[in-house]
C-alpha cells in the first residue's frame, strides 16, 4: 500500500507520463502545419525553385512574407517537438544517439532562422539577384535539410529501439531522412518530406498517448 506521500508522487508522475506523449504529438502536428505552410507559400512566389537568381512579382511578395513571419513559429514548435520527444524518451534513451539528436535539431532550427533572415532579400525593391538569397539558398539545401535528415535518422532510431515507433514507421523515417540528405532542397517541393514525416509522427504519438 502507498502512504499519501507516495501516493500523490505516483499521481503526478503518472500525470507526467501521459501528458508528454501528447505534448510532443501535439508540437509535432503543429510545427508540421506551420512549416509546410511556410514551404507552400515560399513556393507560390518562387514556382521554379531557382531561389538564388528568381525575381519576385510584386504581387507575390505578401506570400514570401508571410513565410518568413511562419519561420519563427515552426522553429518554436519544433522546440517544443524535441524536448517533448526527448522526455517520452526517458533515461533508457541511447547517450550516442540522444547527442546527434540534440545537435542535429539545434543546428536545423538555427541554419533555418538563418536562411530565413538572409531570405528577406527578395523583398527588397528592385534587387533581383544578390549575395543574400545565393546564402539563404546554399544555407536551407546543403546544410538545415541534411541537419533535419540526421535528425530524422536520430529520432526514427531512437524510437524504433524504445519501442515508441513500428517497424513501418521507422523505416519511413530512414527513408525520409535518406530523401533529405540526398536530395535537400534542390528539387522543388522535395523538402515538404519533412513536415509530412513530421505530421505522421505527430499523429501516431498522439494516438498512442491518448490510449
Amino acid at each position: 500500500m502507498l502512504d499519501g506521500g507516495e501516493s500523490e508522487a505516483y499521481m503526478e508522475s503518472s500525470g507526467a507520463r501521459l501528458r508528454t506523449p501528447r505534448a510532443a504529438g501535439t508540437a509535432g502536428i503543429v510545427f508540421a502545419v506551420l512549416l509546410a505552410a511556410a514551404i507552400v507559400l515560399m513556393r507560390i512566389a518562387i514556382p521554379s525553385g531557382d531561389v538564388a537568381g528568381a525575381v519576385i512579382d510584386p504581387s507575390a511578395r505578401w506570400a514570401v512574407r508571410l513565410a518568413l513571419e511562419i519561420v519563427p513559429f515552426a522553429g518554436i514548435f519544433f522546440l517544443w517537438f524535441m524536448g517533448a520527444l526527448r522526455a517520452h524518451a526517458g533515461e533508457a534513451e541511447d547517450r550516442f544517439v540522444s547527442t546527434v539528436f540534440l545537435g542535429s535539431g539545434f543546428v536545423f532550427v538555427a541554419t533555418t532562422f538563418v536562411a530565413a533572415a538572409a531570405a528577406g532579400t527578395v523583398l527588397h525593391e528592385g534587387t533581383q539577384t544578390g549575395f543574400g538569397r545565393d546564402y539563404a539558398y546554399t544555407v536551407m539545401s546543403t546544410y538545415a535539410m541534411r541537419m533535419a535528415a540526421v535528425f530524422v535518422f536520430a529520432t526514427s532510431s531512437i524510437g524504433h529501439r524504445l519501442g515508441i515507433f513500428p517497424r513501418p514507421l521507422a523505416l519511413l523515417g530512414y527513408l525520409t531522412g535518406l530523401v533529405l540528405i540526398v536530395i535537400g532542397s534542390g528539387v522543388p517541393w522535395s523538402e515538404l518530406i519533412l513536415p509530412v514525416w513530421a505530421l505522421i509522427v505527430g499523429i501516431h504519438i498522439l494516438r498512442v498517448g491518448m490510449r
